[in-house]
């Protein structure tokens, strides 16, 4: 173990972090975050230490070696400070919590008290300048010699199989093993022992002595305990699991969700689910989840027959969300924690992973209602929908899903979607007229693909815009008439048109079709004209021949465009089919 350098910008913090009210001599432990073979080495680690730190001290361990703590502290402080230093990397990965009983000689600081007495508290101010004095050092070959291959193993043969357990649960808890916690040492035990041991520094024997199984399996009780594990069986969703309760706490129900929020301020909270259903409302409740703002859209996800993980980060928060069909259910977890947790987490999520399992056929009832519609109750109950930036309009140009859209919807986005779930990415771009191509990163199979009008119809002709006028809150287009005023801009800029209707910004990047349904223009952003305040029913389009010029020029994105092939005026329901099947949501998102 070595401190890093880069703590050294946190002292302010910390000092104010590890400000605490005196301590009672009967309730004292400490936080054990190193250890070294000698005492020169050791006491100039509680040097480096005892800069950052206001209460370090130092003592000869039973073990022989020489061990640097922090406190003491009362108990409810200990997992206070294990878990905020943890969190920010303050500490090794390996400290633990420590009762001091395997405290010997105090070493640091020089002239300390003994393990016996409680440290002052870090605000006591001084009265009178501290005379520091000497204390005899302790002689290192005076401690009880440290055990032999052949005492540790026997030694590890006189446990108990609860006490096997526990060393193989400790050697979990910290990463080195992966196997049952079944109580029997076997080759994967003995690797996982040897691993720990050259971590600590110690000879990689693959038996640990008495004094480490000792420190190992205290210091994974007194973590596991900071966490206040309690196992859960809700009698509403029929769901059993492990939660760590010392962070979260009992909220509401609100089918198909039972809500656990944070608790004193740990950041973490979580959602037990459980809906009546099956396939369809497996892959209802997987859509639904990636729309809420505690599932990041960054992250793993994979969505099989019988069960779905979602896992999602961003710079705030990360979130695991987890739910299988069971008989005629769907059960399932969510837990979303603070980025700064993320280490502490790593240890929580595979048990509540493996402690995760129906309790009965028994689901949560939303009201014999739809799962998505269920869902969306319970979101107005506190549950945030994430929210694009903006979302405007875009049609299929060709067969293989490719849309038209304008500048403004793609400008600056994090992400783009189409028709809110589709992901889809810029391949092409023409700033000056306004317009950008969007390629789905999947192939999709268009309803209708515009056809652009070969001749420009007349002034005074009905034109008609297919767009989401009012964004993403409506599930389908919205058709708004006017006429054709003018075959140019007001200052008779070539490739556009000017347009009389009441159009809205959601509007921007839709066809403008003639009444045989051919495209004749896409309807720009009405700052189109910018300086000017317009009268409302004024709008602008750039005009077919414009757009098709661009998409087919050498630069464009070599598409192969359908031109108009009827100028009969087309049926009301034609017309209606045709100009929805053409247009698409477009979506930017943060």
């Amino acid at each position: 173990m070595r401190i890093s350098t880069r703590i050294f910008g946190f002292v302010l913090g910390l000092l104010a972090l590890l400000t605490v009210a005196p301590v009672m001599a009967q309730d004292k432990l400490w936080l054990q975050i190193e250890a070294q073979p000698d005492l020169n080495t050791a006491t100039d680690r509680a040097r480096a230490y005892a800069s950052v730190f206001p209460q370090v001290e130092g003592y000869h361990l039973k073990s022989g070696w020489y061990g640097v703590a922090l406190g003491p502290y009362t108990s409810d402080q200990a997992v206070q400070q294990l878990q905020s230093l943890m969190v920010q990397n303050m500490i090794p990965a390996d400290s633990y919590i420590s009762d001091g009983s395997s405290f010997g000689d105090q070493f640091w600081p020089v002239g300390g008290q003994t393990a016996t007495a409680p440290a002052a508290p870090a605000t006591q101010t001084p009265t009178a300048e501290v005379v520091v004095t000497e204390a005899p050092i302790p002689d290192p070959t005076t401690a009880l010699p440290e055990e032999t291959v052949k005492e540790a193993k026997a030694g590890e043969a006189a446990l108990d199989t609860g006490g096997r357990q526990d060393l193989q649960a400790a050697l979990k808890w910290y990463g080195f093993y992966d196997g049952r916690v079944d109580g029997n040492i076997g080759s994967g035990t003995r690797g996982s022992m040897a691993k720990w041991q050259a971590a600590q520094g110690f000879e990689a024997t693959g038996v640990l002595t008495t004094s480490q199984r000792k420190a190992i399996v205290e210091g994974y009780k007194g973590e596991e305990s900071a966490f206040g594990f309690e196992t859960v069986t809700d009698p509403e969703s029929a769901v059993e699991i492990t939660l760590p309760l010392a962070m979260l706490q009992f909220d509401r129900y609100t089918p198909p969700f039972v809500r656990y929020g944070e608790k004193d301020g740990s950041g973490v909270t979580a959602m037990l689910i459980s809906e009546p259903g099956t396939t369809a409302s497996l892959a209802g409740l997987y859509d639904v989840l990636q729309s809420l703002d505690i599932v990041p859209s960054d992250g793993e996800r994979s969505l099989g027959d019988t069960s779905f993980s979602i896992r999602g980060r961003n710079d705030k928060i990360e979130t695991l969300a987890y739910a299988e069909i069971v008989g005629s259910n769907v059960k399932g977890y969510l837990l979303s924690w603070d980025v700064a947790r993320s280490a502490q987490m790593q240890r929580v999520l595979p048990i509540v992973q493996s402690s995760f399992r129906s309790s009965g056929e028994k689901a949560m009832d939303p009201g014999l209602v739809p799962l998505e519609a269920a869902v969306k109750r319970g979101l107005m109950d506190g549950l945030a929908v994430k929210k694009p930036k903006l979302s405007r309009s875009g049609f299929f140009i060709d067969a293989k899903g490719s849309v038209l859209t304008t500048t403004e919807a793609v400008d600056q986005c994090g992400a783009i979607t189409l028709e809110r779930s589709v992901a889809a990415k810029v391949s092409f771009e023409d700033k000056a007229l306004g317009i950008a191509v969007l390629t789905p990163d999947v192939v999709l199979a268009p309803q209708v693909v515009a056809q652009f009008a070969s001749v420009a119809p007349g002034v005074g002709a009905p034109v008609a815009v297919s767009g989401y006028s009012y964004e993403d809150r409506l599930p389908a287009p919205v058709l708004t008439r006017g006429t054709l005023e003018e075959g140019q801009g007001l200052n008779g800029e070539a490739g556009l048109a000017r347009l009389s209707l009441q159009a809205l910004p959601g509007d921007a990047g839709g066809p403008v079709l003639d009444d045989s349904g051919a495209v004749v223009g896409m309807l720009l952003p009405s700052g189109a004209m910018s300086g000017k305040e317009l009268p409302p029913d004024v709008a602008f389009a750039a005009s077919a021949a414009a757009l098709v010029e661009a998409l087919t020029s050498p630069a464009g994105p070599a598409l192969a465009l359908n031109a108009q092939t009827s100028t009969a005026k087309a049926t009301p329901d034609a017309f209606n089919a045709a100009a929805r099947g053409m247009t698409v949501l477009v979506s930017c998102w943060p």
